[in-house]
């Protein structure tokens, strides 16, 4: 009997579900309203594909083990995107510069390119080497009972139908309607927890000034214990010789759309390097604006889900975007999937629950990390923080104040921030005595520049701090 799967959305979660599901079903379709295009191009219904995007080492590797044959990460080398070391970036924390170390390793290295050329690659990764169809049409609800889902209400080219679908993924975004639609099935107890700090998020690309060419990824961060509004920024190089710079304010700090405004955002940062860097250098665009930050968890695999249903990607949960983990998330979730398909048949009891249990995991610490900043700029909307917040603040910034002069420290936070170690891992004995014992080195005075890129800077003038 042939058995079919249908993934709702064809995006970075629903092309990553698709490819953990073709070798187990003999029919997989991806249901996407949108017209997809045929090279790196913006799409529809997708804001916040014009904002920074990296792909963490975490992610990279998920991606290799669904998708062997296909090799997404050379492809995305070969088109312009950069990889760049966590250790050897240039990065500006509450407590002063991390330290650049020249230890690289393949599990702290992220991979850095727009949105666009990466949903592009992996759409033709996924159809070019998978029997995987993709079908123009829109969801409209769920078919089956609260016990099992057995396929799609659909609308295309103007006509509903039912598809029947032996196991259904919803990968549609943050724009889900999966919940509606499971109350249409009588499920209603799905826990949701939201985090919203008010932020904004202002993106612009700009042309790499002659002498940058190898200017590291670049990050500003906020605050989160100035009890102020938080300003950050990152700067990313991307294919065609060009930067990507995301400047983020939360509520009571926002940017504009205004381009005047813009550089003078990057300059009042806690640090001024990243509006240096862009005031020297050509804008190729308008600025862009999205509102859709906040962080929202809504917990599956808690719920009394029915049957033949997973839930996967930003449909699960979405989070703040200067912490780069949605698409690392979404194929997580995807080889959680593939993993579980290994050991059981779609169809056994249980299966779905046993993918959404799975899946969970990063999405608990992905939101764990990003929840833990954003709870404590001013007037957020969402939970307060507990006295067990309040101790884990305080030992995290000693941890990050360590981390500044210590390589082993640096590593292990980047290991946690990278989804590739749960965060109790910074709990550990070896952290703990660090952090009482405090830094090994004095703090740096300013941004740990190569000479090259001390001679770069120095040539617009000197760094008003």
């Amino acid at each position: 009997m042939s058995r079919r799967a249908v993934v709702i959305g064809g995006s970075v979660a629903g092309m990553l579900a698709a490819a953990a599901l073709f070798r187990s079903m003999d029919e997989v379709i991806v249901l996407e309203r949108d017209e997809l295009p045929d090279r790196p191009a913006p799409r529809k219904r997708l804001p916040q594909a014009r904002h920074a995007h990296i792909l963490l080492p975490s992610g990279r590797d998920a991606i290799r083990e669904l998708l062997p044959v296909a090799n997404v990460h050379g492809r995305l080398l070969a088109s312009g995107a950069h990889e760049q070391s966590m250790t050897d970036m240039l990065g500006f924390g509450p407590q002063g510069w991390y330290r650049r170390w020249p230890t690289v390793t393949d599990d702290l290295t992220v991979t850095c390119c727009t949105r666009d050329l990466f949903d592009w690659t992996l759409r033709e990764a996924v159809l070019g080497t998978t029997p995987v169809v993709v079908r123009r049409a829109e969801a409209l609800g769920l078919l089956g009972t609260d016990a099992r889902v057995t396929g799609v209400r659909v609308l295309a080219e103007g006509l509903e139908e039912d598809l029947r679908a032996d196991l259904v993924v919803d990968a549609s975004g943050r724009g889900s309607r999966v919940e509606h639609w499971l109350e249409g099935l009588g499920v209603t107890d799905v826990p949701t927890d939201e985090v919203d700090s008010g932020l904004v998020c202002a993106s612009r690309i700009f042309q790499v000034p002659r002498g940058a060419e190898d200017f590291p990824l670049t990050q500003i961060e906020a605050d989160p214990t100035a009890s102020r509004p938080g300003r950050s920024g990152t700067l990313v190089p991307i294919e065609g010789g060009r930067w990507l710079v995301t400047l983020a304010g939360t509520r009571g700090a926002e940017p504009t759309t205004h381009p005047d405004a813009f550089t003078d955002f990057a300059f009042r940062l806690r640090h001024p390097l990243i509006g240096q860097l862009v005031s020297a250098a050509e804008p190729l665009g308008e600025v862009s604006v999205s509102h859709s930050t906040r962080n929202r968890r809504r917990d599956f695999e808690k719920a009394a889900m029915p049957e033949g249903l997973v839930v996967l990607g930003d449909a699960v949960a979405v989070f703040n975007p200067v912490h780069g983990q949605g698409m690392s998330v979404a194929a997580l979730g995807a080889l959680a999937l593939s993993r579980q398909l290994r050991q059981t048949d779609v169809t056994a009891p249980g299966f779905a629950r046993a993918v959404q249990r799975a899946a969970a995991r990063s999405v608990s610490a992905a939101y764990a990390i990003s929840t833990s900043q954003d709870q404590w700029f001013p007037e957020v909307v969402g939970r307060a923080p507990t006295l067990v917040d309040r101790v884990l603040s305080h030992y995290m910034g000693r941890l990050a104040r360590v981390a500044t002069t210590s390589y082993s420290v640096s590593a292990a936070r980047s290991k946690v921030a990278t989804l590739q170690a749960e965060p109790s891992r910074l709990l550990n004995t070896e952290l703990l005595v660090a952090a009482l014992k405090g830094p090994v080195m004095e703090p740096l005075a300013g941004p740990p520049l190569t000479f090259e890129e001390s001679a770069f800077v120095d040539s617009m003038g000197p760094l008003a701090v």
